[in-house]
């Protein structure tokens, strides 16, 4: 019999927020593979859990998963635990669930806390339709193209945050966006709990003169409709047809349904379009 890998979400802060299933799962299996050991016994030890324990991160991700992926083959269940919340995001577990899926090994997930979701909730901010990014990137391009994004998404992001880059993604995304209205939470479920709730101009002045300390949750708004469909308007009056329809061409689709697309933004007929263009 193949093993089963339970992928097992834990407190992201107060210890009481872990689920009966998760319990009996850390207790009945026979291996927990953790992200940081150091973490994770803390909370074995205070639900009197001996499961024996196996390091399992970033940097040993390699070597750790084709042993745990023995393991499984060989008929042993494993739990897979992160510092904290849903492993799998933005961790190595998603890598230890790809190998499983590779190798034929049945995969399980006992749902619980996620800081992301829990952030988002907090924040008050629009949850109808969110995106979620994580930690940026350190290289240069992906950063930049991701925040890019926000300027005219409507939709709510969220990012995660070291304290120690704070201040500068916080810069970054206000030179792209403009100000923006944002939550940056820290201490979630914790007893510091702290929900701040200001805009992007703002924070960066804060954090000038407060040391931010303690890993963030940004939940930050997206940009009104109006305002986009305003920005569009602006554009459109400072383009010719001709302009406007080479813009639409560009993206690739052809010339009737970009002509049925300038006539629609402009207000004006297919053939006030055709003639336009048929004068030129």
């Amino acid at each position: 019999m193949i093993g089963k890998l339970y992928v097992c979400a834990t407190p992201i802060g107060n210890l009481k927020d872990i689920t009966l299933r998760c319990l009996e799962t850390l207790q009945k299996v026979d291996l927990i593979a953790s992200e940081d050991t150091r973490h994770t016994i803390k909370l074995l030890n205070h639900y009197e859990i001996k499961t024996p324990l196996e390091s399992y991160h970033e940097h040993n991700k390699e070597t750790k998963g084709k042993k745990l992926i023995n393991l499984l083959l060989d008929g042993k269940n494993i739990a897979l635990v992160s510092d904290a919340g849903m492993p799998g995001i933005c961790d190595p577990g998603e890598d230890l669930i790809k190998l499983c899926y590779e190798n034929n090994i049945e995969v399980t997930v006992l749902p619980g806390a996620t800081a992301s979701i829990t952030a988002l909730i907090l924040s008050g901010i629009k949850t109808r339709s969110y995106c979620f990014e994580g930690f940026l990137p350190s290289n240069k391009k992906a950063r930049k193209e991701i925040i890019q994004r926000l300027e005219n998404d409507t939709r709510t992001y969220i990012l995660y945050e070291a304290p120690h880059h704070l201040l500068q993604t916080l810069e970054e995304i206000y030179e792209q966006i403009g100000n923006r209205n944002i939550a940056i939470i820290k201490e979630l479920t914790k007893k510091y709990e702290n929900v701040f709730k200001t805009n992007l101009e703002y924070a960066i002045d804060y954090f000038k003169t407060n040391t931010p300390k303690g890993e963030y949750v940004l939940v930050i708004e997206g940009v009104n409709e109006n305002d986009i469909l305003d920005k569009q308007k602006e554009e459109i009056a400072h383009m010719t047809i001709k302009e406007h329809l080479d813009k639409y061409l560009a993206t690739g689709i052809d010339i009737k349904e970009a002509m049925k697309k300038v006539a629609k933004d402009r207000g004006i007929s297919k053939r006030e379009v055709y003639n336009e263009i048929k004068v030129k």
